[in-house]
């Protein structure tokens, strides 16, 4: 086994393995960029060596750099993670021909595997289902056509070497045929320096469903039951689940079976994922095979009680599976939200910056079953009764690469952190997720929190019957705050009102208050529910105690009751307690950008900004003017914070509706602006090369 691995990668999937090598008594170096001198993955680790500048090609992508690495400080083997070096065919046998071993599969099975022309290929020798279509190079888009024809509409174009949704579209006919194949080469050409194009047919209502599997040095290949990914928004994976709702035991067991054949094909060792399409009849086909561990695997490693890493490890250490197919086990539900640093509300755009608050969720299930060192007070004891009770084989884990006043840096990938439950059956993984979410902290910038909390609550995802096109179906107009109506909108008023009350009990214990004027409890109440363009709503309720004790009241509000108890410290943000004996987890703050004296409250995804007021206080609130918030069309403002790297425009230019102004550079996301309307440019208020805030302006305009 060896005593020291480096891991080539940084953020939460270098920190995950970090967890695994310490558990296994390895030691660990990280390597870094200038933007990561003080991140997580370089606390965590046992040592860390810098490797260059904040892009990941000037630093996570030199492969000689980090082989050099290696050898300064005798790690004998190297983790790839996921992403960067991971499916680098080159990398991994420039790591071997060093002496290195390479955590992952062989370079042969890396090539094989990552020419998505070849690998069809490969797949139809080995008897795995492929979807009809044409695997050869495409010469012309005339002769794409006759193909499409030949295979009958719709149809999948695709660049061989495509990814992340570019070089990919639907044609529907012979017109969207002729103009997809030049779309799709000139994008794979300026993308991958490769504009080989290739047809299928597109299968219909389909699902992304992956088989996990596990290969050995010694030819042993098993595999670890499936995940269901369809849930995507531009072809990246929000959501992630395992086992599908889906498809039925002989479903499974045909996929798992092909999935171990193709492994097998190219001699594969170490963790891999065979992806599939799968159709409305369950009939699959194969896609693609990712040659690295996936960004998904603790869904896996939940259902299995397997680490992933560990076997990883083990495989590349010359080891012997230790497990056969019989002994692979499918217990429970787990599923996963991928937390990302992305405004929702401002059509996903990315947002970097100081995390001036991260608290998540008590962790009661970790990485590689072990406590993870860096994990909060908080999560440490939460950890200890859920061992005691015997219970971790069900909660909440959190994977992550980040912590509470630590930066987001605008060079690398939106990803704050996965989280991960584990249940009993598939309702009650939804049930600890949406808890968990309710519980997860993130301020100082903005997160997809409130669309996950959204699609969990969405009939068609819980009901299991969703397919790839899910988001793009019930999301195609963007996400909005209506999106995510509340079960129980009162809950929230109700709240309101109880947390004022708790601060007025505070208020009025406090000595030496002035005879006559101390503070009063007060009953009757009035919450203002703070709506857009001064449209407010008045909510009349009533505050009494109950239980006669602390921290408990009945809160009466159109015509409903509930009874709410919490022992949570004012000043928190999570509030956790009970309401009409149900539990619930919900975030309050005192004090917003808008109004200071407001409460603002979030539970399952919605939120509310409100003031609770005497009954006097609300009648003069009502008389309050409403103040128009300023004019900003004559000003272009960057949506989200990030590198500008092109001004198109200059003082005096006339500019029409539609033209391009700047372009915005964040999270390997290029972002380009244009003019909202018809004007002429007065100042240019930033610079090419400028890091932009939120909101700062660009252009004036006159």
């Amino acid at each position: 086994m060896f005593t020291k691995i480096l891991i080539a990668n940084r953020g939460e999937i270098a920190c995950r393995v970090i967890v695994t090598a310490k558990k296994m008594g390895i030691a660990t170096v990280a390597v870094f960029s200038d933007a990561d001198r003080e991140a997580r993955h370089v606390k965590l680790a046992d040592e860390a060596v810098h490797i260059g500048a904040a892009p990941s090609r000037e630093s996570y992508l030199l492969g000689e750099k980090i082989i050099a690495a290696a050898k300064q400080t005798g790690a004998q083997a190297i983790h790839p993670g996921y992403g960067f070096l991971s499916e680098n065919e080159a990398f991994a046998q420039r790591c071997e021909d060093k002496g290195i071993a390479f955590i992952g599969p062989k370079a042969h099975s890396i090539a094989a595997m990552g020419d998505k022309i070849a690998s069809k290929k490969l797949a139809n020798e080995a008897k795995v289902n492929t979807i009809p279509g044409w695997n050869d190079a495409i010469e012309s888009a005339e002769r794409a056509v006759q193909i499409a024809r030949d295979i009958g509409y719709p149809v999948m174009i695709k660049a061989s070497a495509g990814g992340g949704g570019k070089g990919l579209r639907v044609a529907h006919d012979d017109k969207e045929a002729l103009e997809g194949f030049a779309a799709c080469q000139n994008e794979a050409r300026n993308s991958f320096g490769d504009d080989r194009i290739f047809i299928e047919k597109f299968v219909q209502q389909p699902r992304h469903i992956e088989i996990q599997v596990l290969g050995d040095s010694q030819g042993n290949v098993i595999y670890l039951n499936e995940r269901e990914c369809s849930i995507q928004r531009r072809h990246q994976k929000v959501i992630e689940e395992a086992p599908s709702p889906f498809i039925s035991d002989a479903t499974r067991k045909a996929m798992g079976e092909q999935a171990v054949a193709l492994a097998k094909a190219v001699k594969y060792q170490s963790a891999g994922t065979v992806e599939f399409v799968v159709g409305k009849d369950q009939d699959f086909y194969f896609l693609e095979m990712n040659t690295r561990l996936q960004v998904e695997h603790p869904v896996t490693e939940c259902i299995t009680g397997l680490d992933l890493v560990e076997l990883m490890i083990r495989v590349a250490a010359g080891e012997p599976l230790p497990l056969t197919q019989a002994d692979v086990k499918r217990d429970g539900w787990a599923i996963e939200c991928r937390i990302n640093a992305e405004d929702p509300f401002r059509n996903f755009l990315p947002s970097t910056g100081r995390l001036v608050k991260f608290q998540p969720p008590a962790q009661t299930l970790f990485a590689g079953g072990v406590g993870d060192r860096a994990a909060s007070p908080a999560a440490r004891a939460a950890e200890a009764p859920a061992r005691e009770a015997g219970t971790t084989g069900y909660g909440v884990r959190v994977d992550t690469g980040v912590y509470e006043g630590g930066e987001i840096p605008m060079y690398y990938d939106s990803m704050i952190a996965k989280l991960i439950v584990h249940g009993i059956d598939r309702d009650d993984a939804i049930h600890k997720m949406r808890a968990a979410l309710n519980g997860f902290v993130i301020r100082g910038i903005s997160s997809n929190i409130p669309f996950q909390a959204a699609l969990l609550a969405h009939p068609r995802f819980v009901s299991g019957d969703f397919n790839t096109g899910f988001i793009a179906e019930h999301y195609a107009q963007g996400f909005h705050a209506e999106d995510v109506p509340h079960d129980d909108p009162l809950f929230l008023v109700a709240l309101a009102a109880f947390m004022n009350r708790r601060y007025r009990a505070r208020a009025s214990g406090i000595s030496g208050q002035l005879a006559g004027h101390n503070v009063k409890v007060g009953e009757r109440f009035v919450v203002v529910v703070l709506g857009a363009d001064g449209q407010h709503q008045h909510h009349e309720v009533s505050v009494t105690d109950f239980e006669g004790k602390s921290g408990s009241s009945a809160v009466s509000v159109g015509g409903n009751s509930y009874q709410i108890s919490s022992s949570a410290t004012l000043g928190e943000i999570r509030v956790q307690g009970q309401c009409n004996g149900a539990a619930f987890t919900a975030q309050v703050e005192r004090g917003t950008a808008r109004n200071p004296l407001a409460l603002r409250i979030a539970h399952n995804g919605t939120q509310i900004d409100a003031m609770v007021l005497s009954p006097m206080g609300a009648e003069l609130h009502r008389l309050m003017p409403y103040k128009a918030p300023p004019d900003l069309s004559k000003f272009l403002l960057s949506p989200m914070p990030g590198l500008l790297v092109q001004v198109a425009v200059e003082p005096g230019q006339k500019v029409q509706a539609g033209e391009k102004l700047a372009v915005i550079e964040a999270m390997k996301m290029e972002n380009i602006l244009f003019a909202a309307q018809d004007g002429v440019v007065s100042k240019v208020l930033a610079g090419k090369g400028e890091s932009l805030a939120v909101d700062q302006v660009i252009v004036e305009f006159e």
